[in-house]
């Protein structure tokens, strides 16, 4: 039997237009792909708002505020997301939030370009009544900020309680006031010529350093983030004195100032998927879905629209009589209808010969052997009961149909 439905209900031909089919097909398509450009990128489009101590972060030991107060004031600030990008003139400045970080990228790309590197000071966790804040849980131990520059250069420093009060500056770039509490560094454990020599550039009351440029290049270490992080840009004159900071350390005629936090963890992911959608295999991609788009089109234009499939049984009569003739067949049991076709042909000429409705059987064989003409009745119904294959039976078929017609002339 088809396994097609005889009839359709009302408005159910209209539910799966070729228009809609594609429409969906679209909507699928560039799903995925939007899917794909996700998952590549997605790391690399993260917000930064975790309380953490980078240009990102909004809490207290983040750099959010002085980015947007060099935003607002024309210094052209800029988010580094890859250390190939530490290639420029612009003041760097890097911000590790441990001793484990590695920064040797920045040490050998900016030996001779303006980089300011901030040690960490602070032991903090996510504020979980307010997204991206952080509370102190105190400082943290020494060897983390010693950790930074470490072994190239192993300072020796301090924490301590500071009475607050200003910093000594040994340039002029503003008032700085002395964070509570602070940290300093107080020297290097080792110290072999020049390019190992700190040259303090602000100090506290007791001579610790608080910022200190490195051997005779424009490398610049701060001891205490306090000076720049956040919760040193709510006071006016720091924050006026920070970026008068940043002027003179970036006094080379760059244009702008570079934040890194690619050694925060913001970096640009490396992953396989996202080489299919940058060059130099980006042209491959759209190559590829040029191909498959053009495919599509050519199948389409190929094939056409569906073609409904037609019934396996007709409806009526005829079709009842053609597919039982087509099963008789291919069963192979044609010639076992030569006496039920001969019955046929008796009862059909019997009625149009007028024969007595009292005549059964060998009584009407008898009437219609005793009717004129070449060959008996009986002989060719016994010829057709007799036929053993399909083309005995059509010979007897067509001499009792030539008998009858002949009866007929």
């Amino acid at each position: 039997m088809s396994d097609l439905a005889i009839g359709r209900p009302d408005g159910q031909g209209t539910l799966f237009r070729a228009r809609t089919v594609a429409l969906l097909l679209a909507i699928g398509i560039a799903g995925f792909i939007a899917m794909l450009v996700l998952g590549a990128y997605a790391p690399d489009l993260r917000s930064g708002r975790n309380g953490g101590a980078h240009a990102l972060s909004n809490a207290v030991t983040g750099y959010s505020g002085l980015v947007k107060l060099a935003e607002a004031t024309g210094r052209h600030p800029r988010i580094l997301r890859d250390p190939r990008q530490f290639d420029t003139e612009d003041l760097l400045v890097v911000t590790p939030e441990t001793g484990a970080v590695d920064i040797s990228a920045a040490l050998q790309e900016r030996i001779t370009r303006p980089t300011l590197f901030i040690l960490p000071k602070w032991r903090t966790v996510p504020d979980a009544d307010h997204g991206g804040w952080a509370r102190y849980r105190g400082l943290l131990p020494l060897f983390e900020p010693i950790g930074v520059l470490a072994p190239e250069y192993r300072f020796t420093m301090r924490q301590y309680r500071s009475g607050g009060g200003l910093l000594t500056s040994h340039m002029d770039f503003g008032r700085f006031w002395a964070p509570r509490p602070i940290q300093t560094i107080t020297g290097l454990q080792r110290d072999a010529g020049k390019d190992r020599r700190l040259t303090p550039l602000l100090t506290d009351k007791s001579g610790g350093i608080v910022l200190a440029r490195i051997g005779e290049g424009p490398l610049y270490v701060l001891a205490d983030p306090d000076l720049l992080n956040n919760r040193g840009m709510k006071q006016l004159d720091q924050a006026s004195a920070a970026l008068t900071l940043l002027d003179w350390m970036n006094s080379t005629g760059a244009g702008g100032i570079a934040f890194d936090v690619s050694m925060n963890g913001f970096g640009h992911s490396r992953s396989p998927l996202k080489l299919l959608f940058e060059p130099p295999f980006l042209a491959m991609t759209l190559a590829i879905a040029a191909a498959l788009l053009l495919t599509g089109l050519h199948a389409l234009g190929r094939f056409g629209p569906v073609r409904p499939r037609e019934r396996a049984i007709a409806f009526g009569k005829a079709a009842l009589v053609d597919n039982s003739a087509l099963l008789i067949r291919k069963a192979g049991r044609e010639a076992r209808l030569g006496g039920r076709y001969a019955a046929a042909v008796r009862d059909r000429a019997a009625r149009a010969f007028g024969a007595p409705a009292r005549f059964r059987d060998g009584a009407l064989d008898d009437y219609l052997d005793a009717l004129k003409g070449r060959r008996r009745f009986t002989d060719l119904a016994q010829a057709a009961d007799a036929a053993t294959n399909r083309h005995g039976l059509l010979e007897a078929a067509q001499a009792l149909h030539d008998w009858q017609g002949e009866k007929t002339e």
